[in-house]
């Protein structure tokens, strides 16, 4: 060797064996921390393109609004036109996604175990539904948004047509939708009593004011009767799990359409972004005046996301930790996904294939526990309509100068734990139940008409906390029941439930 290759191979611009092993371990490391950004960045595409799609209708809303003074019915409904094929592919869904679900994951169960999951589940529902109406009476006690008004005011007031109802018809119809007389007819419409008041110039002695002597007739409206479908779905399920082996085959065949739905949801959740961007500018254009929303009603939205916040963001997750003995961030930024479709189509309904597909697909929810909770909660757990409810009927009370007797604030509770229930997943269905909770403060159905302004944004908003809290709802029933399909699954009584299979998952194409 040489003296200028002794000086080479001592020189610092040239690296030692040892050197080059450092750095060929640095770029190692910095290839596989770009892996791992390339690797988020990819998995949470879908959701970050959701999310900009919001700010980008809020956007594109305004801008079209300022456009022009005035747009005409027909003008917004052609830019809603791509948020409605959006709406309506996923309503699509519902049906045989509810129906196949609940039938494969009650059928795939002991039936022991299928009881003690759902008392769980009904458990948890009714907890979680009290502490919100409890939460939103007390928001709205403390806070006071409503200011007494002034008989003018009420007078011009937006005018909101109601359908005259009565508590009792309401309850009872409740009840009876949950037995449908048709099920083909039940996955289109829903039964409904219709109340016909006198003629006014008949001679009739009945009271006009009085409805329960009103004539009685019904009618069925457009809508699946969803409460009926759970409840054929879930006593199917129970006959398809009695009847053991010679029951396997129709279980396959629910087992195989459930597969098949949810192959068919991942390809429309890709279009979730434009479907939430026209929807979303699409009601920006609507809102005639802003103004009412920072003004008179101003507070009264602020208590209600308030309310909203608190429940799903912090007693939610807490109830999540306490159970599960794990913190609840992750699992609730798997969810936002279905968190931003929630809000983007003010539809908890709608979002239940997304929010199933979030579920399995990111928390790793054993697949038996969410197609049996969630479709079940999407139907009956309103936690964000109870709390709104609970807090728009006082509000209007608080308007109205009404000072609230310790019995009437409990009656507003129970009720608005009824209407939740009652109110089908559908958009501003909470709207038309508080017709029922006004009712038990003596209020006028008209009087909805008061905070109709700012009810087409606080859907959305309740909407949200509604499709967390069955979320939330089922990660604490997988985690109960961990053990217990751990046994059945070691002991070969059924399938261990898995984690479906990379080829439809919603955050990669």
């Amino acid at each position: 060797m040489n003296l200028d290759d002794r000086v080479s191979e001592i020189s610092p611009l040239k690296p030692s064996h040892s050197d080059q092993g450092r750095n060929t371990m640095s770029t190692t490391r910095r290839q596989s921390k770009e892996k791992i950004e390339e690797s988020c960045f990819r998995h949470n595409l879908l959701t970050i393109l959701t999310i900009a799609s919001v700010a980008g209708g809020v956007v594109l809303g305004f801008i079209l609004k300022g456009s022009k003074s005035e747009w005409t019915k027909r003008e917004i409904t052609y830019v809603q036109f791509p948020g409605d094929i959006f709406l309506r592919m996923l309503k699509m869904l519902i049906v045989p996604l509810l129906v196949s679900s609940i039938v494969s994951a009650i059928g795939s169960l002991d039936l022991s175990l299928s009881k003690k999951i759902g008392f769980q589940s009904i458990a948890y529902y009714a907890a979680t539904t009290s502490m919100a109406v409890l939460q939103g009476i007390f928001w709205v006690m403390l806070i006071h948004p409503g200011k007494i008004m002034s008989k003018e005011e009420q007078t011009a007031s937006i005018h909101q047509e109601t359908r005259p109802i009565t508590t009792v018809d309401t309850i009872l119809d409740l009840i009876r939708n949950i037995f449908p007389a048709n099920l083909v007819e039940a996955t289109i419409s829903t039964y409904r009593t219709v109340l016909i008041p006198p003629r006014p110039l008949s001679n009739s002695a009945v009271n006009a004011t009085d409805m329960t002597l009103w004539e009685i007739k019904s009618e069925m409206v457009e809508g699946s009767n969803v409460l009926g479908l759970v409840a054929f779905s879930v006593a199917f399920g129970i006959c398809i799990g009695k009847l053991g082996p010679m029951g396997k085959p129709l279980l396959n065949f629910f087992d195989s359409l459930g597969e098949a739905v949810m192959l068919m949801t991942n390809w429309v959740i890709w279009l979730s972004p434009m479907g939430v961007l026209f929807l979303v500018a699409s009601k920006v254009l609507e809102l005639d005046d802003f103004g009412v929303i920072v003004g008179r009603l101003g507070m009264y939205f602020l208590t209600v996301v308030l309310g909203l916040f608190v429940h799903g963001f912090v007693l939610l997750p807490l109830m999540y930790s306490l159970f599960t003995r794990q913190l609840p961030f992750q699992f609730t930024m798997n969810m936002g996904q279905a968190i931003i479709t929630a809000f983007g189509t003010a539809s908890s309904s709608a979002s239940l294939p997304i929010s199933m597909a979030c579920l399995e697909e990111n928390n790793k929810i054993d697949v038996r526990v969410s197609r049996f909770v969630m479709p079940i909660g999407a139907t009956i757990n309103m936690d964000g309509t109870a709390l709104y409810e609970a807090v728009a009927a006082i509000f209007i009370a608080q308007l109205k100068g009404i000072q609230l007797s310790f019995g009437q604030i409990a009656a507003v509770s129970v009720t608005a734990t009824m209407a939740s229930i009652g109110a089908a997943g559908i958009p501003q269905a909470g709207l038309v139940t508080m017709v029922m909770v006004l009712d038990t403060l003596g209020l006028p159905a008209d009087d909805v008409s008061l905070i109709i302004a700012v009810d087409w944004l606080l859907d959305r908003f309740r909407t949200t906390v509604n499709v967390l809290g069955d979320a939330y709802g089922a990660g604490i029933v997988a985690k109960l029941a961990e053990n217990d399909l751990e046994i059945m699954a070691s002991n070969g009584t059924v399938e261990a439930g898995k984690v479906p299979n990379d080829e439809w998952h919603t955050t990669s194409m």
